[in-house]
Parts: C-alpha cells; sequence; structure tokens
C-alpha cells in the first residue's frame, strides 16, 4: 500500500500520534466493556476526552500555555513581561482579569480560540513557533463564574504555568484543590514563584526549597520550579526559554492529552477487581472483566496482553455468546 502524500500545508505527521490514539481508543473500549459497572459521570468523562483527543488534533497545532493563579500572583504581570507587551491589564490594588485574555504568536490561531471559547484576543507582531498565552482570571475568586472558566481552561490547554507568590504559595487550597490532582501531568505543569524581588536571596532560597518540598508531597517532584519577578524581569528569559522550547517541539498537545488519558484510565482501574489468572466466566453474561482490565492496561501504558485480532475475535465470541 502506498502512504498517502501530506498535504502542502499540512503538518508533518508525528510519530508520537499513534500512541495517544492507540490509548484513547482503548480507554474508550474499556469504558464500553464496563458499561455495567463504571459510574455514569466517569464514562461521560471518558467520551468527553475522547472527544477532545479527536477535536484537538483537527485544530491548529499552536501551543496553548494558561498562567493560573490565585489573587494577587502577578499572572498578568507576567504574560506582559513574557510577550512584551501591555496585552493584559494589570492593577496593584485589586484583581484585574475577569475574563481570559489570549495573546498570540503566530497565524490562523482562531478555529483554536474558538474552540477554547476566547473571545479576547491580541494579535503579536512577533515571529516564532505558534503560542497562545491565556492570562486567566483567578481560581480562589469571589465570582463562581471565574473560579469555573479557570477549571474548564486548565482542562483543555496543553501547558499550565501555576503562578504563586511567597505570601501564599503554601495555601492548602491551591495544593489540595488543584496542584495534587495534577500527579499525572507533571510533564506540562511548571510552577513559578513570583515577585522574588521582594525576597533577599536567602529568603528566596529558602522559600523557593520549601515550595519544592511542598510539591513533593503532594506528589509533584518532578515539576520544576522557577523564581521570577515580572517587575524586574528576574528569570522571566528562562521562563519564555521554556515555553518556547515547548512551542517549537509542538508535541505538548500530544503530552498533555495523554496524561489525560493516562490518569483517567488510572481512575476507572480503581473500579476494577484484580486481573484473573486464569479463564473466567463472564458474570451476568453480560461483560468479561479481563477485557476492560486490559483495555485499561493499554490506556495506561501498561504492554498489551494481548494482540488486536484476539481482542477482536473475543469480542465477537462475547457477542455471539
Amino acid at each position: 500500500m502506498t502512504a498517502a502524500t501530506p498535504a502542502p500545508d499540512a503538518p508533518t505527521p508525528r510519530s508520537d500520534v499513534l500512541p495517544l490514539t492507540h490509548r484513547s481508543t482503548a480507554l474508550r473500549d474499556a469504558l464500553d466493556a464496563g458499561r455495567h459497572v463504571l459510574p455514569p459521570a466517569l464514562r461521560a468523562r471518558g467520551d468527553q476526552l475522547a472527544d477532545q483527543v479527536r477535536d484537538r488534533f483537527r485544530l491548529p497545532d499552536h501551543t496553548v500555555v494558561a498562567l493560573a493563579g490565585p489573587t494577587g500572583a502577578g499572572k498578568s504581570s507576567l504574560v506582559n513581561a513574557l510577550t512584551g507587551s501591555d496585552a493584559a491589564l494589570v492593577d496593584v490594588t485589586r484583581p484585574t482579569t475577569r475574563e481570559t485574555v489570549a495573546v498570540v504568536r503566530g497565524d490562523g490561531a482562531a478555529p483554536l480560540l474558538d474552540w477554547l471559547d476566547v473571545r479576547r484576543r491580541h494579535q503579536l507582531d512577533t515571529a516564532g513557533p505558534g503560542l497562545v498565552l491565556l492570562d486567566l482570571p483567578d481560581h480562589d475568586s469571589v465570582e463562581i463564574g471565574h473560579r469555573l472558566e479557570v477549571e474548564r481552561l486548565v482542562g483543555l490547554v496543553d501547558l499550565v504555568i501555576w503562578v504563586l507568590d511567597p505570601q501564599k504559595y503554601a495555601d492548602a487550597t491551591v495544593h489540595e484543590h488543584h496542584l495534587r490532582h495534577l500527579t499525572d501531568h507533571q510533564d506540562v505543569l511548571t510552577v513559578v514563584l513570583n515577585q522574588a524581588d521582594r525576597l533577599t536571596p536567602t529568603e528566596l532560597r529558602a522559600c523557593t526549597t520549601d515550595l519544592t518540598t511542598v510539591l513533593a508531597h503532594d506528589g509533584l517532584d518532578r515539576v520544576p520550579v522557577l523564581a521570577v519577578s515580572a517587575r524586574t524581569g528576574e528569570g522571566v528569559d528562562a521562563l519564555r526559554e521554556a515555553v518556547d522550547a515547548a512551542a517549537a517541539r509542538r508535541t505538548a498537545a500530544i503530552d498533555r492529552l495523554t496524561a489525560d488519558v493516562v490518569s483517567l484510565a488510572h481512575e476507572v482501574l480503581q473500579h476494577c477487581e484484580p486481573p484473573p489468572t486464569r479463564d473466567a466466566t463472564p458474570r451476568n453474561g453480560t461483560h468479561d472483566d479481563r477485557h476492560l482490565v486490559t483495555a485499561l492496561g493499554d490506556a495506561a501504558g501498561v504492554p498489551l496482553v494481548q494482540r488486536a485480532a484476539h481482542d477482536a475475535s473475543a469480542r465477537a465470541a462475547r457477542r455471539r455468546t
């Protein structure tokens, strides 16, 4: 069979797309196999994730990076420092980001921003790989709509930069409600300690060390921690280089969605019994637990125990039975 030639304007096919596609299919198979025992809400999230995987790769391959954090952490100032613009409004006395602002580098991102449902957009004139920086509302806002907006977009973007400040970096709300649930997403998460200029060098080292320890207790020992100051520019170049490198690799979307699939597969596995060591009769004549566990193991990255042809034959045999 002759391979199809990509259209001239189409992105070069990536060899790491197939594992994500395979895992997503395996997760959908597992959810279908467990439809009689899994909670409806969990199955609905799985269907939503499968649709998200499908839709994301029909959209422009700009890397989407969200800056999230509490009130007063300096997200908007950091967006402006990273982009060299004044796209994000800044106020020293009160939070100003009431609606997500997108700062865009590169043409053609409109369909992606429509999918994200982000209306406020600022186009940069600078060159470089396609990039979308999102300045999110405060996650601890008193407005419930702001908090829901943060949760929605954090669940869709490719990379998350969680911006903290020296006063509230150990706030239990941040860690218990947000960061602690991202243990499967460490490769697409960065934690920034902003306002480093307010600390002496000794205080900054102690604060950074303590934050790293708190993150390790959250199960996030591999997450990079960067100390920056949006006001003085300290550490901003290093953060910008990390963002630009991610945009140049163009694999952040794959890494994020793979982490989502793995995380959901682990959650579904909690509803399953250990895999049987010998042939077992399907319970109640409705499904075979072996198929569910095998598919989930595949989705989570465990080596396949059965070939695809065998799976298809097993499913056909169950239907006939």
